[in-house]
């Protein structure tokens, strides 16, 4: 079965930082690229993040210059290093993967979410 598993998720005060890792589990080929969004309570689920199959990277002006997405294709994980954490920053953190599947071909794949609160 194929699936992404998120974690690293928490409570931290402003100021610090987290840093949220993407599991890709299955038999998968290659991960074509990932997005990190947000969502927060009566809010659209917004792009935070997003790295493209070859390296490319894309931020949103809200979070350019303290977030930053990395990844280790040896595990089939990708990371989102927050630091300088901002109150404004609290909400269910989800990834988002296209990935390759031995014998099924591309599929678009979301993490169950992982919920970061930042204090004030």
């Amino acid at each position: 079965q194929v699936q992404l598993v998120e974690s690293g998720g928490g409570l931290v005060q402003a100021g610090g930082s987290l840093r949220l890792s993407c599991a890709a589990s299955g038999s998968i080929l290659s991960i074509n690229g990932m997005g990190w969004y947000r969502q927060a309570p009566g809010k659209q689920r917004e792009l935070v993040a997003a790295m493209t199959r070859g390296g490319d990277t894309y931020y949103a002006d809200s979070v350019r210059g303290r977030f930053t997405v990395s990844r280790d294709n040896a595990k089939n994980t990708g990371y989102l290093q927050m630091s300088s954490l901002k109150p404004e920053d609290t909400a269910v953190y989800y990834c988002n993967a296209q990935l390759l599947i031995l014998y099924k071909g591309g599929g678009d794949y979301w993490g169950q979410g992982t919920q970061v609160t930042v204090s004030s």
